[in-house]
């Protein structure tokens, strides 16, 4: 293969880049109910298709990846929903800053003092910088699953977790679902530091955000925009607007079996949108040492996490009632 163009934008795809040579590895592909789910992997990713249609890309290992991340996310329309810099310099009015806040990642800015949040190169500036490095390759199977290894180091490269990942796309013809499944594991004595600065987060394109678009903000208790939601504890948060003349939003919802749940939000009226299972004291006027999260070593925190990317508004999508579907074990 000579290069690999890869389509960002809505279905007139008007934006483009030319990726660098890679050696294509594997096909695979998921049938449900005539729905598919096709994954081809690649030396660094794993592109993801949903009824033939391009869906997102897990990014997992590279020169510039500092932790993995899913990139694009798009709608089922084709719509793409997160910011595309620093990954693409060609959408005209995106905000570049915040360089580490690339797709849909998880990670956090405080593990005994090291930050995963924001350690990617360009951060000149950030302290003791970790790296979540894969282990092996990713595995994929199917109803649609893909499954990966990955230790997380400090700045000498000794290992603080490993977190075993699962990944699950459903295909549907209006929503794009993804489940996701993360086990952490301490190999020493590990301190989640109270920090707003993580932790299940994507950054927004421009259309969807609260202060340079229309964006819309709304939790599962019914509190609405940046001032109201941010710090919550809330089952899920859904982030609407109307891009180019279609509504869409993408919703996250914290499963109710997690940690410390319903969790606080770091949600932004500048595209931020992250759910933090970590921070207490970041969020409320509590001691900042009261309530950190620890491990020992061999002992695991298991988190669950939904995302849905819809059409219309969180009313319209019935984002309540798929809430509580999930709590079920069910999509809808």
């Amino acid at each position: 293969m000579s290069g690999v163009v890869l389509l960002l934008s809505d279905d007139r795809a008007q934006y483009t880049r030319l990726l660098r040579p890679r050696t294509l590895l594997a096909v695979f592909l998921a049938s449900t109910c005539g729905a598919q789910v096709r994954f081809t992997s690649q030396t660094d990713r794993i592109q993801v298709e949903i009824d033939g249609k391009p869906f997102t890309e897990f990014i997992f290992s590279g020169a510039d990846v500092a932790k993995p991340f899913l990139f694009p996310l798009r709608a089922a329309s084709g719509t793409y929903v997160n910011r595309m810099w620093p990954v693409v310099n060609t959408v005209a009015g995106e905000a570049h800053d915040h360089p580490h806040q690339k797709g849909l990642w998880f990670a956090h800015g405080d593990v005994n003092g090291v930050d995963f949040w924001s350690s990617e190169k360009a951060n000149k500036e950030t302290k003791h910088p970790g790296k979540i490095v894969i282990v092996g390759r990713p595995e994929t199977t199917t109803p649609g699953t893909i499954t990966a290894n990955f230790n997380w180091l400090d700045p000498q490269g000794s290992v603080l977790l490993n977190e075993n990942r699962t990944m699950t796309f459903y295909p549907d013809p209006a929503q794009r679902i993804i489940d996701f499944d993360i086990t952490l594991t301490a190999k020493r004595d590990v301190t989640f530091g109270d920090t707003k600065e993580g932790t299940f987060a994507i950054r927004l394109r421009t259309e969807l955000q609260e202060e340079k678009g229309n964006g819309h903000i709304v939790n599962s208790a019914g509190q609405e925009t940046e001032k109201e939601a941010w710090g919550k504890p809330a089952n899920w948060v859904d982030y609407y607007a109307d891009v180019a003349g279609e509504k869409v939003g993408i919703a996250i919802f914290d499963h109710p079996d997690n940690p410390r749940h319903p969790n606080r939000w770091h949600v932004r009226g500048y595209g931020l949108f992250s759910l933090n299972p970590f921070g207490t004291a970041a969020f409320t006027d509590k001691p900042s040492d009261s309530d950190m999260m620890k491990l020992a070593p061999g002992k695991s925190l298991h988190y669950r996490f939904r995302v849905i990317i819809h059409p219309g508004d969180a009313e319209s999508a019935g984002i309540e009632q798929l809430y509580t579907a999930y709590t079920k074990g069910q999509l809808h």
